[in-house]
C-alpha cells in the first residue's frame, strides 16, 4: 500500500531534547509536517542532546552525505567511575580514587588524535549476528566486539569543573561513539571514567543553534509556518561539487542516463551532483563531460 502524507522534501532541524529516540523525534516531526517519508542523519542516544538533522521526502536520498561529514560534540567525563553502558544511565562496575591533573589529561588526549581504532560500547546499536548488542547487554551477555576505525579531527580539554569532571570537545567522523572516548580516556588515565553530558553541536552543515525545540515543532504542527523552517535538501550534498547540466541533460539524467554536464574542477571518477538553476537533479560520478547517476532526484 502507499504510504500516506504530503511529498514534501526538504530538511528539518531539530535541537533534539534529552529523553526521546532519534527515531521518536523522526516520528513526531514527520506527524507535524503530515509528511510522506521521513528518515535522519546519524543516530544520537536518547540522553544526549543537540542537532538532529531529519531529511524529509527526497531529502532522504541525501542523508549518506550528511552522515559521512564531520560532526562535533561538546561532552563531560566523569572521571573516577566506569559503568556497564560507559554513561550516567548505568551501573557502576569499577571506581578508582585517582584523579590525574589538567597536563595528564590533555596529554593522553593525543592519543585519540587521528585515525584511531574504537571499540563499541557494549550497550550500542552494533549488529552481532543480527542482533543489536545492546539487547544482549541487558541479558547481561559480555560480547567482544570488534574494533571500528574512527577519524577525529579534533579532542581538545574545555574545561574542569572539579576533580571528578572534564570537559572536551571532539570533531569527528561518522561511526564515533563519544562514551568508548570517555571509557578509554579514563583507562588511559588509570582511574576510569564515563560520559554524563553530551551534545552534538553540529553535523555537517547543520548547527543545534539552527534548530527548533520539539515544543517549537508541536506548536506549529499542521502549520505553514513550520513548513517555512524547512532548509532545502540540496545541503546535504554541501561536501559534494556541483555540476550545471542543461534542460536536456537534465532530463537524461532523471530518467537514469548519464547527461551532459558543464565542466567544473572535478576529475574522472569523482563523485558530485548536478543541478539545474541551483536544484539537484541527481548525485553520481563524472566521466568525460558527463554525469553517471547513482541517485536521481525527482522535481
Amino acid at each position: 500500500m502507499a504510504r500516506k502524507g504530503r511529498d514534501i522534501s526538504g530538511w528539518l532541524i531539530i535541537d533534539k531534547p534529552a529523553g526521546p529516540t532519534s527515531t521518536a523525534v523522526v516520528n513526531k516531526v514527520r506527524w507535524a509536517l503530515g509528511a510522506k517519508k521521513a528518515g535522519h542523519a546519524g543516530t544520537l542516544d536518547p540522553e544526549a542532546t543537540g542537532v538532529l538533522a531529519v531529511a524529509l521526502g527526497e531529502a532522504t536520498k541525501t542523508v549518506p552525505y550528511v552522515t559521512d561529514a564531520l560532526k562535533a560534540y561538546a561532552f563531560t567525563v566523569r572521571l573516577g567511575q566506569a559503568t556497564n553502558t560507559d554513561d550516567a544511565e548505568g551501573e557502576v562496575i569499577a571506581a578508582s580514587d585517582i584523579r590525574p591533573n589538567d597536563d595528564q589529561i590533555k596529554e593522553a588526549l593525543h592519543a585519540f588524535v587521528g585515525e584511531i581504532m574504537q571499540v563499541p560500547p557494549q550497550f550500542s546499536a552494533v549488529k552481532i549476528d543480527g542482533e543489536r548488542a545492546y539487547k544482549r547487554a541487558r541479558s547481561g551477555e559480555e560480547m567482544a566486539l570488534e574494533a571500528r576505525p574512527l577519524w577525529v579531527e579534533e579532542l581538545v580539554m574545555t574545561g574542569r569543573p572539579d576533580a571528578d569532571h572534564v570537559t572536551l570537545e571532539m570533531t569527528c567522523g561518522k561511526g564515533g561513539y563519544v562514551r568508548a572516548i570517555a571509557r578509554d580516556l579514563g583507562q588511559a588515565l588509570g582511574c576510569y571514567g564515563h560520559v554524563t553530558g553530551l551534545r552534538r553541536i553540529w553535523s555537517g552543515p547543520f548547527t543545534a543553534e539552527d534548530g527548533l525545540s520539539l515544543d517549537q515543532v508541536e506548536a506549529m504542527a499542521k502549520t505553514p509556518e513550520l513548513d517555512g523552517y524547512l532548509k532545502p535538501l540540496e545541503l546535504g550534498l554541501s561536501d559534494l561539487p556541483e555540476l550545471r547540466c542543461t534542460p536536456e541533460g537534465a532530463a537524461r539524467l532523471r530518467n537514469g542516463n548519464p547527461g551532459m554536464v558543464l565542466a567544473a574542477a572535478v576529475e574522472y571518477g569523482d563523485e558530485a551532483w548536478a543541478s539545474l538553476d541551483g536544484r539537484a537533479v541527481a548525485v553520481g560520478i563524472y566521466k568525460a563531460g558527463e554525469l553517471h547517476p547513482s541517485r536521481v532526484f525527482n522535481p
